[in-house]
């Protein structure tokens, strides 16, 4: 199987973006984080001369899109410092692995499954283990994603909710007052769920270090930094947030759901973008499916609506 021109390209093209961005990252840093990115850059140099020569393919420069991504993701790590380096490093990793699992996985048989094996010796020992190991993480990524999905699960349900009111009452202020409640309720219950779960796993895990404890194997412990009621606070109130995106329209004076969709929809295509990110998704997929799922929850609860208004007389 002869790999793809395009894939050739991008691979090329990914390992000159990773080069570029460790270079202005480290131009904004210093102390062990500068260290780190040190030894990172000679890595990726040596990546993209690695393709290059196996593709026989020489590449000036990075493309516009990768261009205004790069720019974009160094302007968001100057504005917010050394975590969003973190968090940007710990991305890069994640989708660096997964985009080279991928293609071992199809081409292992051939010339370029050979070669992914190379590289991807280079990222579980070298980059890994820099990353991983060398660097005391300044935050934790999987927080982080917490903290997205929190916001989206709020911006997504509300603007349902917002939908189905506005078919139902016709009238903003009560759409208002409505959606106000659900978000509230909806708040407390995303809070409530993740407290409950978690304080669920942390009872399992301390039953395990018990039980490892009593059989005098000895059980490896890190320090619990997942509290319960901080973590149910904080995802609590990125769903608060997330679902006043499509409300603040109405609470200024929108009397239509006109606004509240093309702001709730602007808003998920960024955290699209976000979560895409740092889980290592492909970009437009993640885009496309939480797209369809606006379009499916605004055109649902709006039917709903309309039903509920026209065989119950519902009206204000």
């Amino acid at each position: 199987m002869k790999a793809d021109p395009r894939l050739a390209m991008s691979l090329v093209l990914d390992e000159m973006f990773d080069l570029e961005l460790y270079k202005q990252l480290r131009a904004m840093t210093d102390g062990g984080l500068a260290r780190m990115l040190d030894d990172l850059i000679p890595i990726e140099v040596k990546h993209v001369n690695f393709w290059q020569e196996f593709f026989d393919l020489r590449v000036d420069g990075l493309d516009f899109g990768r261009r205004i991504k790069l720019g974009l993701i160094a302007g968001l790590c100057r504005l917010f410092g050394t975590t969003a380096i973190h968090l940007v490093l710990e991305a890069t990793e994640i989708y660096g692995l997964r985009k080279y699992l991928s293609i071992w996985d199809v081409y292992k048989d051939q010339p370029l499954g050979q070669a992914v094996r190379e590289v991807l010796t280079d990222e579980f020992k070298h980059e890994d283990a820099i990353v991983s190991e060398l660097v005391e993480r300044k935050i934790n990524p999987e927080k982080i994603r917490n903290v997205f999905l929190g916001f989206n699960d709020g911006l997504v349900e509300i603007l349902g909710a917002v939908s189905g009111f506005f078919a139902a009452f016709g009238e903003a202020a009560s759409v208002l007052v409505a959606s106000l409640t659900v978000a509230v309720a909806g708040s407390l219950s995303m809070s409530a769920g993740v407290f409950a779960s978690t304080s669920s796993e942390k009872e399992v895990v301390r039953m395990e270090r018990g039980k490892a404890r009593f059989l005098g194997g000895g059980m490896e412990t890190a320090p619990d930094e997942d509290k319960p009621l901080s973590l149910a606070f904080v995802v609590g109130v990125s769903y608060f947030i997330g679902a006043m995106v499509p409300v603040i329209p109405v609470l200024f004076g929108a009397r239509s759901l006109v606004l509240s969709v093309l702001m709730g929809g602007g808003m998920a295509v960024l955290v699209s973008l976000v979560l895409a990110y740092l889980s290592g998704m492909d970009v437009r997929k993640r885009i496309a499916m939480n797209l369809l799922i606006i379009t499916l929850a605004v055109s649902v609860t709006y039917a709903i609506g309309l039903a509920a208004k026209s065989l119950w007389g519902i009206s204000v």
